[in-house]
């Protein structure tokens, strides 16, 4: 199961790297102990699309590029949208303020803010929409 040489599965169980206990000669491990040991030696952990995407596309905190993939761009924009509180009017320029933050073309993500649905916008005046729902 573990494509490992025996035995460095012994040595392992010996130093007590691998949880386990010896029953007579022979060695016992629980399987539920074992996949955690293996979890936490795993380094493929498993992380969500959204922090894959953030990852992806935030260097040291700034926005390199806008991506062209609709659910891509839909994680970058809900991140920019929850630095905004729900229900509180923003002029544009406290928006355009918020997203140069992270962000140079602060123009682009307010048209797509009122393009998805994610601001409403009234009078030059920006509120986060009480509609809508981030994806995760």
């Amino acid at each position: 199961m573990l494509k490992m040489n025996p035995q460095v599965v012994l040595r392992k169980l010996q130093s007590g790297e691998i949880p386990g206990y010896k029953l007579g000669k022979d060695w016992r491990i629980e399987a539920g102990q074992l996949r955690q040991w293996l979890e936490s030696k795993s380094n493929q952990r498993p992380r969500s699309e959204r922090a894959k995407v953030l990852k992806s596309f935030f260097i040291n905190g700034r926005l390199t590029h806008l991506p062209a993939a609709r659910k891509k761009k839909r994680h970058i924009l809900e991140e920019f949208l929850r630095r905004f509180a729900r229900g509180r009017m923003y002029t544009e320029k406290e928006v355009n303020d918020v997203i140069a933050q992270s962000y140079e073309d602060f123009c682009t993500i307010r048209r797509e803010f009122i393009a998805e649905k994610m601001m409403t916008r009234k009078a030059g005046k920006y509120r986060v929409s009480t509609a809508y729902r981030y994806l995760d």
